[in-house]
């Protein structure tokens, strides 16, 4: 296996990671505040249907990434009204919401678009386009050489192709979402919000106690992660390359944000890098031939795909450390008259 071949194999893993990473820190925002989303999966869903839908009937990628967070914060406000407002079950809501947004995404595409719960496919400005960095190869090098892109690469150096290759052809949301996660830390930990934040989701009778309200601490929180899983959705349909909606195309992403939140240990660094070895193993599942080249053993790809599961039984079960959720995880907060 050669550079290119390995560099190639890593860029898939970032695109791969990025959805991942966007709804990662989603669930981070909010468990931390001690409301628990297993919805994530559906407001990804609904994010990716609207943001293709608007982009495709407005010919605008912006109105559809408006639009798809719009439809995220939405679902986010019932998540928030059953668990905050009515104190009602977190999780009974989380799977409401995902089988609500799996339900109305096929149903209202097909209303529209008449296409088998499909949207038109996205091209010129109803999709994101990649950026191609200074100095980089990329197709007008290749246009202007008269050779395809590929032997261009090729015959590059080792560092040329990883700049090229890697760094640059990125769509703007991949290079947000990696500045979401210092931003994150820094909110986090270094921020009177982000103490606060993390204090609700420890003891909310203390920050009461405080002076600050436990509920609007939580509803801040629940805003965030239906904004973090509007640009997700909103990556997976208009920043992939065959750009559009398709009927469950979130295909699970939400859940394996889940398990890789776990297995971060509801830490903003940590869930990166989860991110990326999970966009890893997805990139690898497409590509089994590599993984081949590497280990010298063939791998069944579903394997590969079952693996972020298998990890976080393995941290849940507490062989790799011990993952401790927020003290007041999953819990309604009844204030004490």
């Amino acid at each position: 296996m050669d550079f290119l071949t390995l560099i190639q194999v890593l860029d898939s893993t970032v695109r791969m990671a990025t959805p991942l990473l966007l709804a990662c820190l989603a669930g981070l925002y909010s468990e931390r505040a001690g409301i628990f989303d297993i919805g994530l999966e559906g407001k990804m869903l609904a994010a990716a249907f609207f943001s293709a839908a608007v982009a495709a009937i407005t010919g605008s990628v912006w109105m559809g990434l408006l639009a798809g967070v719009g439809a995220s914060l939405i679902l986010s406000g019932l998540h928030g009204l059953a668990s905050v407002t009515f104190r009602g079950n977190q999780l009974i809501s989380g799977v409401a919401i995902n089988f609500l947004a799996a339900g109305l995404t096929v149903l209202i595409a097909q209303d529209w678009f008449h296409q088998g719960g499909r949207t038109p496919s996205l091209d010129g400005a109803a999709r994101f386009g990649a950026i191609e960095l200074p100095f980089a190869i990329g197709p007008a090098d290749a246009e202007a050489a008269g050779r395809p892109l590929s032997q261009l690469l090729a015959e590059a150096s080792p560092l040329q192709q990883f700049y090229s290759e890697l760094i640059s052809g990125q769509v703007i949301l991949v290079y947000l979402t990696f500045l979401f996660v210092p931003l994150t830390a820094w909110i986090l930990f270094g921020t009177r919000f982000g103490l606060r934040l993390r204090a609700v989701g420890e003891n909310p009778a203390a920050v009461d106690t405080a002076g600050v309200s436990v509920t609007g601490l939580r509803y801040a929180a629940v805003a965030i992660c239906g904004i973090l899983c509007g640009v997700a959705g909103a990556q997976l349909a208009t920043a992939e390359p065959a750009a559009g909606f398709i009927k469950d195309m979130s295909a699970g992403r939400g859940f394996i944000a889940l398990a890789a939140l776990i297995f971060a240990k509801w830490r903003p660094w940590h869930a990166m890098w989860a991110c990326l070895l999970f966009g890893l193993f997805q990139a690898l599942e497409l590509r089994p031939d590599v993984l081949e080249a590497m280990v010298g053993l063939k791998v069944q790809a579903q394997l590969l795909g079952a693996l972020p599961y298998v990890m976080t039984v393995v941290i849940l079960a507490g062989f790799v450390g011990k993952a401790v959720p927020p003290k007041a995880g999953g819990e309604p907060y009844v204030k004490e008259r």
